[in-house]
């Protein structure tokens, strides 16, 4: 559960610590307060989007961090232990920091170690689960409805195997048509092709060759010179007449052990020169060793200049690299294959769609009948919840219908969701015959039933009762209440029959001046938190009688006095 937020210059709050408590915990406060900020602040920490104009006015940089109680054997503790992110000192705790730059980028950590945005999403989906206000909008369209059948029904494995299916037949489908707008060459292009390719295959180019006959061609024309100083350099290291290197590096090793003997201070720099004189005499050796199989030979020259001159001239004549000819051979060779049977490609990639299509259609049709399957359990199982909410005749219907001429990686399914608000009524689409309210509470519904026992310990509503109020709102702060018994539940609200529920409740207000605005955020105990319900229920005049009634609702006896 999140056990603690801190928030410090972002948007209109400066520096804010508040701490959360189990169950049922909802803010509240007048329009414009800034409550949805502390959501987006959540939203920082668990890998959303970070937007440098968030960050406080004048100020470099904005922080947040948050604390999260986890449970012993939680999924987020696995996944802390598996990245090797976990606190060895204490398991039960995770601490997320998320940092984001008035100049842009941000920067983000997990228990102390950096983190990129991947792993903050990754996390956040064991921790918390976000619902807003906009999620009844998002509910009339049509992947959203595709998805969250899915979600219910856990379809991924099928899911995986129809987009794999899918992907295989656009590339055969892409490549027939590549081949059919290349056309079938002419016979004058297939003759060029094969001219082109019998003068290459009559010189036959060797992977490497021509790197090879470069450097033998230029030890050939220099041998000469190159004897000449290999043989300088032996001189130079073992037969000088004024002392050769080996020499006196020998003899400057003798004095220094000598020295050495007197002084153990000299004993590195005789190191030195014994290695110095080690590395000397191997020189010689090899330099000596390559000599010996030095020799003047013309007339091998002579053969390796014809054969570059050769390789350079068929490269000119290819507009090409003379190391590359072997290439071009491979790549004329592949061109003239394909002119020569480009008909049967054609046939061939055919087949292979025909194959490929009737593999994806038979995948499809397996995430049909498990979407159907689905769609019956969770049709009702909504219609139950949904009934809880102030429509006692709600029939809820999830349509599954297969197009045969729908090719997606989603699946040849076109998935709708329906509902009969009152008896007697056909069931429609959600956007032509559901209100404001009915999303609200549809919406709600969908939310609890997809996610049942795999929601996050953590579960936020960000008014999402908008559009509803009396009996229904005091309904659905049921509903919210009995989930805190399951999930730590944090509700922005304006309702007071759904803050009355809370089992804590903080009041966001905005203060400002000629200069600044800051937020601010309390918890409200006692005769504090009864003024808020009166002011939720009543509006700007408070009156005693408004006092009496949110005392009544949350259960408090009357006022002292």
């Amino acid at each position: 559960m999140l056990r603690q937020l801190s928030i410090q210059n972002l948007a209109v709050i400066a520096d804010l610590s508040l701490d959360f408590g189990n169950g049922f915990n909802v803010l509240t406060g007048e329009t414009g307060a800034g409550k949805s900020i502390l959501i987006d602040a959540i939203s920082l920490v668990l890998g959303h989007r970070a937007d440098s104009d968030a960050v406080r006015t004048g100020e470099p940089r904005a922080q947040v961090d948050a604390a999260f109680d986890l449970a012993a054997d939680s999924p987020a503790g696995a996944w802390l232990r598996d990245q090797a992110l976990d606190d060895p000192d204490d398991p039960t705790c995770c601490l997320i920091r998320r940092v984001v730059m008035a100049d842009g980028g941000s920067r983000a950590f997990i228990n102390g170690s950096p983190a990129n945005i991947r792993s903050l999403r990754e996390l956040g989906e064991h921790l918390v689960d976000i619902h807003g206000q906009h999620d009844s909008q998002r509910l009339l369209d049509a992947s959203q409805q595709r998805a969250l059948l899915d979600a219910y029904g856990r379809h991924d494995t099928a899911l995986q195997t129809v987009a794999a299916r899918a992907a295989d037949l656009k590339r055969l489908r892409d490549a027939l048509a590549a081949a059919q707008a290349a056309g079938r060459p002419s016979q004058a292009e297939i003759e060029l092709l094969e001219f082109q390719l019998n003068e290459l295959d009559a010189a036959a180019p060797e992977p490497g060759e021509f790197e090879q006959l470069d450097q033998e061609q230029r030890r050939l024309a220099n041998a000469e010179q190159l004897m000449r100083d290999a043989a300088a350099v032996i001189g130079l290291l073992t037969e000088s007449d004024d002392g050769a290197a080996i020499e006196r590096s020998g003899k400057a090793r003798d004095v220094l052990a000598d020295l050495e003997s007197v002084d153990s201070a000299f004993a590195e720099a005789r190191e030195l020169v014994d290695s110095a004189t080690i590395q000397l005499e191997d020189a010689a050796r090899l330099v000596s060793r390559q000599l010996d199989r030095m020799e003047l030979d013309p007339d091998r020259l002579q053969v390796v200049d014809e054969r570059l001159t050769e390789l350079h001239r068929l490269a000119r004549k290819h507009d090409c690299k003379p190391e590359t000819l072997p290439e071009l051979v491979h790549t004329l060779r592949h061109r003239l294959d394909q002119a020569t049977h480009a008909g049967d490609q054609a046939a061939r990639l055919q087949q292979e769609i025909d194959a490929a299509l009737v593999a994806y259609k038979e995948s499809a049709q397996q995430l049909t009948r498990a979407r159907s399957d689905a769609a019956m359990r969770m049709q009702q199982a909504i219609t139950d919840h949904i009934r809880t909410l102030g429509m006692p005749d709600a029939q809820v219907r999830i349509s599954v219908r297969p197009d045969s001429e729908l090719v997606s990686p989603q699946g040849s399914d076109r998935i709708t969701f329906e509902i009969a608000a009152n008896p007697g009524q056909t069931a429609r689409p959600l956007a032509r015959v559901a209100s404001g309210g009915e999303l609200s509470r549809l919406a709600l519904s969908i939310q609890l039933v997809v996610l049942g026992d795999d929601a996050a310990p953590t579960m936020i509503f960000d008014e999402v009762d908008a559009g509803i109020g009396g009996a229904v709102a005091e309904i659905v702060g049921r509903r919210l209440a009995e989930l805190s018994s399951r999930h730590q539940v944090l509700c922005v609200t304006h309702l007071p029959q759904v803050a009355a529920q809370g089992q804590q409740q903080y009041h966001v207000s905005k203060q400002s001046s000629a200069k600044t605005t800051r937020t601010r955020v309390e918890q409200l105990l006692g005769e504090r938190r009864v003024e808020e319900i009166a002011r939720m229920l009543g509006g700007v005049d408070v009156t005693e009688r408004t006092r009496a009634h949110a005392r009544e609702m949350l259960g408090l006896g009357p006022a002292p006095a």
